[in-house]
Protein backbone atom coordinates (compact mmCIF):
# COMPACT_ATOMS: atom_id res chain seq x y z
CA UNK A 1 0.00 0.00 0.00
CA UNK A 2 2.72 2.54 0.11
CA UNK A 3 2.63 3.28 -2.99
CA UNK A 4 -0.75 4.04 -3.07
CA UNK A 5 -1.26 6.60 -0.54
CA UNK A 6 1.60 9.44 -0.94
CA UNK A 7 3.79 10.18 1.87
CA UNK A 8 2.52 13.14 3.96
CA UNK A 9 5.76 14.44 4.88
CA UNK A 10 7.53 14.80 0.80
CA UNK A 11 8.11 18.41 -0.31
CA UNK A 12 6.13 19.48 -3.45
CA UNK A 13 7.75 19.78 -6.94
CA UNK A 14 7.43 23.40 -6.27
CA UNK A 15 10.36 25.29 -7.91
CA UNK A 16 11.28 28.96 -6.86
CA UNK A 17 11.30 30.86 -10.31
CA UNK A 18 13.98 33.38 -8.72
CA UNK A 19 16.18 30.79 -7.82
CA UNK A 20 19.36 30.21 -9.75
CA UNK A 21 20.16 26.95 -7.77
CA UNK A 22 19.92 23.31 -9.93
CA UNK A 23 16.69 21.66 -9.19
CA UNK A 24 18.96 19.07 -8.08
CA UNK A 25 20.58 20.99 -5.26
CA UNK A 26 17.71 22.07 -4.58
CA UNK A 27 16.68 18.56 -3.63
CA UNK A 28 19.60 18.28 -1.51
CA UNK A 29 19.11 21.22 0.35
CA UNK A 30 15.42 19.87 0.94
CA UNK A 31 16.11 16.59 2.05
CA UNK A 32 18.04 18.70 5.39
CA UNK A 33 15.40 21.66 5.55
CA UNK A 34 14.70 23.19 8.54
CA UNK A 35 12.53 25.72 6.88
CA UNK A 36 8.75 25.91 5.69
CA UNK A 37 6.80 27.82 3.36
CA UNK A 38 3.23 28.18 4.97
CA UNK A 39 0.85 29.48 2.48
CA UNK A 40 -3.16 30.49 2.52
CA UNK A 41 -3.15 32.15 5.22
CA UNK A 42 -5.34 35.34 6.34
CA UNK A 43 -4.18 38.85 6.47
CA UNK A 44 -5.40 38.97 9.74
CA UNK A 45 -3.74 35.68 11.42
CA UNK A 46 -0.87 37.20 13.82
CA UNK A 47 2.49 35.72 14.60
CA UNK A 48 1.62 34.55 18.01
CA UNK A 49 -0.96 32.79 16.21
CA UNK A 50 1.68 30.90 14.12
CA UNK A 51 3.79 30.43 16.80
CA UNK A 52 1.26 28.75 18.76
CA UNK A 53 0.21 26.40 16.24
CA UNK A 54 3.66 25.33 14.84
CA UNK A 55 4.87 24.95 18.69
CA UNK A 56 2.80 21.80 18.73
CA UNK A 57 5.99 19.78 16.45
CA UNK A 58 8.73 20.85 18.24
CA UNK A 59 10.62 19.07 20.59
CA UNK A 60 12.45 21.15 22.81
CA UNK A 61 13.68 18.24 25.19
CA UNK A 62 15.82 17.06 22.13
CA UNK A 63 17.10 20.40 21.32
CA UNK A 64 14.41 21.38 19.09
CA UNK A 65 11.77 24.23 18.81
CA UNK A 66 10.84 26.69 16.48
CA UNK A 67 13.63 29.24 15.59
CA UNK A 68 11.97 32.36 14.24
CA UNK A 69 8.97 33.16 12.15
CA UNK A 70 9.41 35.12 9.45
CA UNK A 71 6.27 37.01 8.20
CA UNK A 72 4.94 37.66 4.28
CA UNK A 73 4.74 41.26 4.12
CA UNK A 74 3.06 43.48 1.28
CA UNK A 75 5.93 45.38 -0.60
CA UNK A 76 4.38 48.26 -0.66
CA UNK A 77 2.50 48.42 2.29
CA UNK A 78 4.37 46.38 4.20
CA UNK A 79 1.34 44.78 6.13
CA UNK A 80 0.90 40.69 5.92
CA UNK A 81 -0.12 38.99 2.73
CA UNK A 82 -1.23 36.00 3.14
CA UNK A 83 2.13 33.85 3.56
CA UNK A 84 5.32 33.30 6.03
CA UNK A 85 8.75 31.43 6.82
CA UNK A 86 8.44 29.09 9.95
CA UNK A 87 12.12 28.02 10.60
CA UNK A 88 12.96 25.19 13.07
CA UNK A 89 16.10 23.56 14.86
CA UNK A 90 15.78 20.68 13.06
CA UNK A 91 14.84 18.50 10.05
CA UNK A 92 12.37 16.12 11.75
CA UNK A 93 10.05 18.63 12.96
CA UNK A 94 9.78 20.35 9.67
CA UNK A 95 8.62 16.98 8.57
CA UNK A 96 6.42 16.70 11.61
CA UNK A 97 4.68 19.45 10.43
CA UNK A 98 3.89 18.34 6.46
CA UNK A 99 2.24 15.43 8.17
CA UNK A 100 0.30 16.72 10.97
CA UNK A 101 -0.22 20.66 9.94
CA UNK A 102 -0.49 21.12 6.50
CA UNK A 103 -3.79 20.50 5.62
CA UNK A 104 -5.22 22.03 8.89
CA UNK A 105 -7.55 25.00 9.30
CA UNK A 106 -6.10 28.12 11.15
CA UNK A 107 -7.92 30.99 11.36
CA UNK A 108 -10.84 29.40 9.56
CA UNK A 109 -8.64 28.76 6.66
CA UNK A 110 -6.98 25.38 5.60
CA UNK A 111 -2.77 26.71 5.19
CA UNK A 112 -0.22 24.65 3.04
CA UNK A 113 2.63 24.10 4.31
CA UNK A 114 6.32 23.19 1.93
CA UNK A 115 9.56 22.64 2.47
CA UNK A 116 11.94 25.56 1.67
CA UNK A 117 15.24 25.55 0.86
CA UNK A 118 15.90 28.33 3.38
CA UNK A 119 14.95 31.94 3.74
CA UNK A 120 16.76 35.30 2.30
CA UNK A 121 16.28 38.91 2.65
CA UNK A 122 13.99 40.03 0.66
CA UNK A 123 11.83 36.75 0.10
CA UNK A 124 9.29 38.21 2.90
CA UNK A 125 7.99 40.52 0.33
CA UNK A 126 4.80 39.78 -2.16
CA UNK A 127 6.12 39.76 -5.85
CA UNK A 128 2.19 40.40 -7.33
CA UNK A 129 2.61 44.06 -9.59
CA UNK A 130 0.41 45.74 -6.38
CA UNK A 131 2.70 44.43 -3.54
CA UNK A 132 1.33 41.02 -2.54
CA UNK A 133 1.38 37.45 -3.63
CA UNK A 134 0.70 36.86 -7.49
CA UNK A 135 -1.75 34.42 -6.43
CA UNK A 136 -4.01 37.41 -5.17
CA UNK A 137 -3.20 39.91 -7.97
CA UNK A 138 -5.37 37.66 -10.33
CA UNK A 139 -8.41 36.41 -8.02
CA UNK A 140 -11.57 36.84 -9.40
CA UNK A 141 -13.73 36.09 -5.94
CA UNK A 142 -13.76 37.92 -3.02
CA UNK A 143 -12.04 36.48 0.14
CA UNK A 144 -12.64 38.68 3.31
CA UNK A 145 -9.90 36.96 5.18
CA UNK A 146 -6.93 38.02 1.82
CA UNK A 147 -8.26 41.29 1.59
CA UNK A 148 -11.54 41.56 -0.57
CA UNK A 149 -11.43 41.32 -4.23
CA UNK A 150 -8.60 40.40 -6.26
CA UNK A 151 -5.71 43.27 -6.86
CA UNK A 152 -6.85 43.40 -10.64
CA UNK A 153 -10.65 43.34 -10.33
CA UNK A 154 -9.92 46.41 -7.84
CA UNK A 155 -7.98 48.37 -10.17
CA UNK A 156 -11.17 47.75 -12.42
CA UNK A 157 -13.34 48.76 -10.63
CA UNK A 158 -11.54 51.70 -9.97
CA UNK A 159 -10.57 52.61 -13.18
CA UNK A 160 -14.55 52.32 -13.95
CA UNK A 161 -15.23 54.61 -11.24
CA UNK A 162 -12.89 57.36 -12.37
CA UNK A 163 -14.30 56.87 -15.71
CA UNK A 164 -17.82 57.28 -14.83
CA UNK A 165 -16.57 60.45 -12.46
CA UNK A 166 -15.07 61.94 -15.33
CA UNK A 167 -17.92 61.69 -17.67
CA UNK A 168 -20.52 63.27 -15.08
CA UNK A 169 -17.62 66.40 -15.41
CA UNK A 170 -17.53 66.64 -18.97
CA UNK A 171 -20.89 66.54 -18.80
CA UNK A 172 -21.00 69.24 -15.87
CA UNK A 173 -18.40 71.76 -17.62
CA UNK A 174 -18.28 70.99 -21.49
CA UNK A 175 -20.53 72.67 -24.58
CA UNK A 176 -24.45 71.49 -23.91
CA UNK A 177 -23.74 70.83 -19.94
CA UNK A 178 -26.85 70.06 -18.00
CA UNK A 179 -28.22 71.35 -14.98
CA UNK A 180 -26.28 69.57 -11.88
CA UNK A 181 -28.06 68.09 -9.37
CA UNK A 182 -28.31 68.88 -5.28
CA UNK A 183 -31.43 71.46 -6.45
CA UNK A 184 -28.04 74.28 -6.81
CA UNK A 185 -30.72 76.02 -9.04
CA UNK A 186 -32.51 76.86 -5.57
CA UNK A 187 -29.86 78.41 -3.79
CA UNK A 188 -28.64 80.46 -6.74
CA UNK A 189 -32.45 81.86 -7.42
CA UNK A 190 -33.86 82.35 -3.49
CA UNK A 191 -32.32 85.70 -3.51
CA UNK A 192 -34.29 87.07 -6.51
CA UNK A 193 -37.57 85.25 -5.40
CA UNK A 194 -37.30 86.30 -1.86
CA UNK A 195 -37.05 90.18 -3.02
CA UNK A 196 -40.05 89.68 -5.23
CA UNK A 197 -42.29 88.12 -2.25
CA UNK A 198 -41.50 90.78 0.06
CA UNK A 199 -44.04 93.46 0.69
CA UNK A 200 -42.74 97.37 0.47
CA UNK A 201 -42.84 98.70 3.62
CA UNK A 202 -45.06 102.04 4.37
CA UNK A 203 -43.24 105.35 4.26
CA UNK A 204 -44.51 107.88 6.55
CA UNK A 205 -46.25 110.08 3.70
CA UNK A 206 -48.59 106.16 2.89
CA UNK A 207 -49.17 106.49 6.75
CA UNK A 208 -51.02 109.90 6.32
CA UNK A 209 -53.13 108.63 3.50
CA UNK A 210 -53.55 105.86 4.91
CA UNK A 211 -54.94 107.40 8.64
CA UNK A 212 -56.79 110.10 6.23
CA UNK A 213 -58.68 107.46 4.28
CA UNK A 214 -59.59 105.13 7.35
CA UNK A 215 -61.05 108.06 9.07
CA UNK A 216 -63.25 109.22 5.91
CA UNK A 217 -64.81 105.45 6.00
CA UNK A 218 -65.48 106.10 9.55
CA UNK A 219 -66.90 109.08 9.55
CA UNK A 220 -69.54 107.94 6.32
CA UNK A 221 -70.62 104.96 8.50
CA UNK A 222 -71.48 107.59 11.42
CA UNK A 223 -73.53 109.22 9.28
CA UNK A 224 -75.54 106.23 7.52
CA UNK A 225 -76.37 105.48 11.37
CA UNK A 226 -77.73 109.15 11.86
CA UNK A 227 -79.76 109.01 9.00
CA UNK A 228 -81.19 105.40 9.76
Amino acid sequence: MAHVVPSLDQPSNYKDSQSKIERQKQFDLLSKSTTLYVGNLSFYTTEEQIYELFSKCATPEEGGGVKRIIMGLDRNSKTPCGFCFVEYYSHAEALACLRYISGTKLDERVIRCDLDIGYREGRQFGRGRSGGQVRDEHRTDYDAGRGGWGAQAQRMEMERRREMEQRYADAQEGPGAVAGGGEDWKAASAPERTQQTLKRGRSPEDEDVYRGSRRMRVDDHDGEAERM
